[in-house]
């Protein structure tokens, strides 16, 4: 199918297509970046920006914008905040644009079958792995807890399927070792708001053609739940590690001290006497230790309830948990389903 523009539009780029007229939905930080980069494009005319209602937000529960709202404003873009897409009214506003393409990065909704037919050529998902590896809604804690070294961005054309669509691009970067959620999250945008400009003009000009995604080694991922974050000291210390990672900064590693919640922000492993229980917390001259089911984990930054955060050591100092006490012991919340499952 030849999808090059062709009327009135003015040239751009060296595709030879016309702007490309785009609706753009986004909600969090990461859509952000793709947003600015294709608001100051030539090539992309940003008709319209669709992100989640403003909802309470933060301990004071004080209503807030979303991110990409914030940046549709600043960057003089018309924003559009639906409940949902499954009534037509709700969907005149974006039929109503006269929309080349939808481009969407993490915006919030799945598109029903009315919505994906709206655009001229096509609805995009700028989605942060590397597919058919974690479809869904949280790919980068997903890599993160599965240890992986490389992870990236797929733009993919959107179909009824979760993320299941033909493949345009992909753009991979590493996940170092220090990485959280939060730090791979913003390196992540910026691969997808580059591989989204270079790409798309490229797609609508007929330059790339979608690949199908291969059916191995396909899975999906659920989105992050409070119990996600629990530490079950009977495994791994190398485990617990990428877990505190992928938890940051939600819902953020848990254990209980007695019957109160204690955050964990920040951790490493370390080298633990054998024969003790996971959950004992260890003394040692170098901080907070805690035993695990092999090694154990040196809490570097933690966080009780109500209070700020602080260093391990200082947890320590301050006797609040003393060499010899189990953590964990009490308050453990039921399991949640597997964060990762096959798509087969």
């Amino acid at each position: 199918m030849d999808r090059r523009l062709r009327g009135d539009a003015q040239p751009a780029g060296s595709t030879g297509i016309g702007a490309l007229r785009v609706v753009f939905f986004g909600t969090p930080d990461f859509a952000v970046p793709t947003l600015e980069r294709m608001a100051g494009d030539a090539r992309f005319n940003v008709a319209l920006a669709v992100t989640q209602p403003d909802r309470p937000a933060g301990r004071g529960r004080h209503i807030e914008a979303s991110p990409v709202k914030r940046a549709a404003e600043r960057l003089g873009v018309p924003v559009y905040q639906p409940m949902n897409l499954r009534h037509q009214a709700a969907r005149e506003p974006l039929a109503s644009v006269g929309a080349d393409l939808f481009v969407v990065a993490a915006y919030g909704l799945i598109f029903g079958p009315k919505t994906l037919a709206i655009p001229r050529l096509a609805c995009i998902n700028v989605h942060a792995s590397l597919l058919p590896r974690y479809r869904g809604a949280s790919p980068i804690p997903a890599a993160i807890l599965s240890g992986d070294t490389r992870t990236g961005v797929s733009l993919m054309v959107m179909e009824k399927g979760l993320d299941t669509g033909p493949v345009i691009a992909t753009s991979e970067t590493t996940i170092e070792p220090n990485d959280t959620t939060a730090s791979l999250t913003e390196r992540l945008a910026l691969v997808g708001a580059d591989l989204a400009v270079e790409s798309i003009p490229r797609f609508a000009g007929d330059e790339l053609e979608p690949r199908p995604q291969p059916a191995v080694g396909a899975s999906v991922v659920r989105p992050l739940v409070k119990a996600d974050g629990w530490l079950d000291w009977s495994r791994p210390a190398i485990v617990l590690e990428r877990q505190v990672r992928a938890m940051w900064p939600w819902p953020r590693a848990w254990t209980t001290v007695g019957d109160a919640v204690l955050q964990i922000h920040t951790a490493t492993t370390a080298i633990e006497a054998a024969g003790t229980a996971p959950g004992s917390v260890l003394s040692s001259e170098q901080g907070l230790a805690v035993a695990c089911g092999e090694g154990a984990l040196r809490l570097s930054t933690v966080q009780a309830a109500g209070g700020r955060p602080m260093t391990g050591e200082a947890l320590l100092v301050g006797r609040r948990v003393r060499p010899g006490d189990r953590l964990g012991i009490a308050g453990a919340p039921p399991p949640p389903p597997p964060l990762i499952a096959s798509a087969g």
